[in-house]
């Protein structure tokens, strides 16, 4: 939620695309979220909604495979590379074993959160 925050008070930019939308969409109706959810005081939904509206949408050229385990999560380093991102923030454990994709630093949540914290 305080990547959301960042989000909303102009600190970092997001981005996303079609198919990473409908990802996250079937990621938050996961079991394991919920209770989290939950406490957060807000519906999947509204939670779902706010991000659309917070990230912009990229549709990302695709790129040469680089994730064979997990083909789909290239999607993610090509919208990456479209956005000229910055950080990639994941908690997908092919993404995190990459530690970086093309000079861009792939983290854990809890890492680009402390990133945001020590550089306010």
């Amino acid at each position: 939620m305080r990547i959301l925050e960042a989000a909303q008070a102009g600190e970092v930019e997001l981005f996303t695309s079609r198919a990473l939308l409908a990802e996250l969409s079937r990621i938050l109706a996961r079991a394991k979220f919920a209770k989290q959810i939950a406490v957060s005081g807000i519906s999947r939904e509204e939670l779902f909604l706010g991000y659309t509206e917070l990230a912009t949408a990229l549709a990302p050229e695709p790129i040469a495979p680089v994730i064979r385990a997990d083909p789909a999560d290239d999607h993610v380093l090509a919208c990456a590379l479209a956005a000229r991102a910055h950080a990639i923030v994941s908690g997908d454990r092919h993404l995190l074993a990459l530690a970086t994709f093309r000079d861009i630093p792939i983290l854990r949540p809890a890492d680009a959160l402390l990133r945001l914290t020590t550089s306010s």
